[in-house]
């Protein structure tokens, strides 16, 4: 069980650990058009401390990806009772900013459910390269939500599960959700954040350009980054 006074070390061996998966997830399809990213999140009550960290770390994936002709972003989340909401795509990071600042959150059960069939959806309408999931609960069946973890695995559409807080049930199912969908897992809390924010780039520069993306840019990063990325190339 994960909890909350866990190290710096084990904290970075973890974020290695994300970022090796990472290296093996499927590859996104070649495209002209920009790489399109779900950015999932669980808007109930336990939330709401971290909110405002999301909203920053996201900004993060926008600008990793400048220079691969940028990243359509999408957010959506669950909160209250049975309140399940989606944006429009976003290709800046202050549109998707000004969503999520709009946006409070209420106290309620966890609908992760309608997250994997919104990603199927939105899939079956126009190719979706990634999807990143940030929560802190399982209140649903387990099976049946990795049975759709791993439909969306066949379609080729990995989910990188950021997990916040120490509940290891959640963990469990983040997990095996992360593995079945071909995509990884890596915890979420403030000791990981500028780890997180390099984790949450490298998934926008997966989704936006793939593997042969990420070997172009460790060009220019700084050495402690370029360690990170190393880890992602084919």
């Amino acid at each position: 069980m994960r909890n909350k006074d866990q190290s710096p070390a084990h904290i970075s061996h973890d974020v290695d650990n994300f970022l090796a998966k990472v290296a093996v997830a499927p590859l996104p399809v070649e495209t002209k058009a920009k790489g399109r990213l779900i950015f999932a999140m669980d808007a109930t009550a336990s939330r709401e401390p971290t909110w405002d960290r999301a909203c920053h770390l996201q900004g993060e994936m926008f600008k990793a990806t400048d220079s691969l002709g940028g990243l359509t972003v999408q957010l959506c989340y669950y909160r209250g009772f049975n309140e399940f909401n989606s944006s429009l795509w976003c290709e800046q990071s202050s549109q998707l900013l000004a969503e999520m600042s709009g946006t409070t959150c209420l106290g309620g059960h966890t609908q992760i459910r309608k997250v994997l069939a919104h990603l199927e959806a939105e899939n079956s309408r126009q190719k979706v390269q990634a999807a990143v999931f940030v929560g802190d609960a399982v209140e649903e069946n387990a099976d049946d939500l990795c049975q759709r973890a791993g439909k969306l695995g066949v379609l080729g559409v990995p989910l990188f599960m950021f997990h916040e807080g120490s509940s290891a049930a959640a963990g469990s199912v983040f997990r095996q959700m992360a593995h079945l969908s071909g995509g990884a897992y890596a915890p979420f809390n403030p000791a990981s954040a500028t780890q997180l924010r390099d984790l949450l780039a490298a998934v926008a520069i997966f989704a936006a350009g793939g593997h042969r993306a990420l070997q172009d840019l460790c060009k220019s990063h700084t050495p402690e980054v370029n360690r990170l990325l190393q880890q992602l190339k084919e």
